[in-house]
């Protein structure tokens, strides 16, 4: 009882965060401040508030959902830590877990927790007795952007989505998204819904969500590879935002980031509340105030609550991790990457995540992420 009672107070804690601003896109994956060598062999250097400890080059892979995020991360500590190189690649959740698990990566951002085979899998990656485990790092938002002129307001719920994204409704005057939509004047426009061609994190809580919602209209498993039939497909979410910009009648899902970034317009979800919600910070914090700790020992996987009807609550949401081991990682890159991760779940670091359409770590959270971190070996 008394577990039970902490995992709920760490579940609401993570939530209970109001998160407003708009996004502003900060365009720094290219950037590359590689410092020089101060020939102090990796001892730590004090950076304002930023502590650097070893050197050499960081490597790093996984969700897109984060990369925004994860842009200006590496900007501000490469910027303090100049013998470090920080290179992430926003490869997508599947992708990331898999280089971890064959030891090419420090770390791997994932979109969702480790699978129990996974889990299982990166004990022989990781020496004496490690395996990976799940450090929740941002929250936030996974929007519907749609592409459809003369719509400005879009309504639409769980069983409509769902049959939208399986083929099963074509045309954007249908009845059952009129229904929802009785002020709007929709054309007789062909629905092009585009799905990731990668596995994707975000694929995957979306599927979810589908599922967990509209299980007669979603038959499909969730999971990071898409399993639907039919539909276009892009990479990444950058892929897919691109094409929802450009193709009139386009529909697809990202995290609101990308939606905010690129001027489209997203859809409101009648959840069975009283009023539609729409996609924001503000509304992802309030279902994510519902998940819970699933996770044992140093894991800190969160279960979400995707059938939240509460008022405000935007169901469709990710918390995306970042997935090192606890034990047994690589000596040359150990201290760097506890540096690093320190920084991003420091309060500094999730600080600037407040403008940008994510939800920062509360405090609590935060502190047990620290904890962890500061526990890898």
């Amino acid at each position: 009882m008394k577990l039970q009672r902490k995992n709920r107070l760490r579940a609401v804690a993570f939530g209970a965060i109001a998160v407003s601003g708009a996004l502003v896109l900060t365009a720094c994956g290219s950037d590359n401040n590689s410092g020089g060598d101060t020939g102090n062999g990796g001892a730590t250097k004090a950076a304002g508030n930023i502590k650097c400890d070893g050197k050499g080059q960081l490597l790093a892979s996984g969700s897109t959902a984060q990369k925004n995020a994860m842009d200006l991360w590496v900007k501000n500590f490469m910027a303090a830590c100049k013998d470090i190189q920080i290179n992430y690649k926003p490869t997508g959740s599947g992708a990331g877990i898999q280089e971890f698990l064959q030891g090419k990566t420090a770390f791997a951002g994932s979109d969702s927790a480790l699978k129990p085979e996974e889990a299982a899998k990166s004990k022989s990656v990781l020496k004496g007795g490690g395996q990976g485990i799940d450090l929740p790092m941002v929250g936030g938002p996974i929007a519907i952007g749609y592409h459809l002129s003369g719509v400005d307001n879009l309504v639409l719920d769980a069983d409509t989505l769902a049959k939208i994204f399986d083929g099963k409704i074509e045309k954007w005057n249908d009845p059952a998204i009129a229904k929802l939509n009785k002020d709007a004047k929709l054309p007789d426009t062909k629905i092009q819904a585009f799905h990731r061609s990668d596995e994707s994190g975000t694929t995957e809580n979306f599927t979810k969500y589908l599922k967990a919602t509209a299980d007669k209209s979603w038959p499909y498993t969730p999971a990071k590879a898409w399993a639907a039939k039919g539909g276009q497909s892009a990479d990444g979410s950058a892929g897919v935002s691109s094409q929802v910009k450009q193709t009139e009648g386009a529909i697809s899902y990202f995290e609101l980031s990308y939606a905010t970034a690129n001027s489209i317009k997203t859809v409101k979800l009648n959840t069975g509340a009283a009023a539609p919600v729409e996609a924001t910070s503000d509304n992802a914090s309030k279902a994510i105030a519902e998940a819970k700790i699933v996770g044992t020992g140093q894991d800190l996987a969160l279960q979400l609550n995707y059938n939240t009807k509460a008022e405000g609550a935007y169901p469709i949401t990710l918390v995306t991790y970042e997935v090192v081991g606890d034990k047994g990682n690589k000596a040359d890159t150990l201290a760097a990457t506890k540096s690093f991760l320190t920084y991003i779940a420091s309060e500094d670091g999730q600080s600037v995540l407040k403008g940008m359409g994510y939800a920062p770590l509360p405090t609590e959270i935060a502190k047990k992420v620290r904890e962890n971190i500061a526990n890898l070996s």
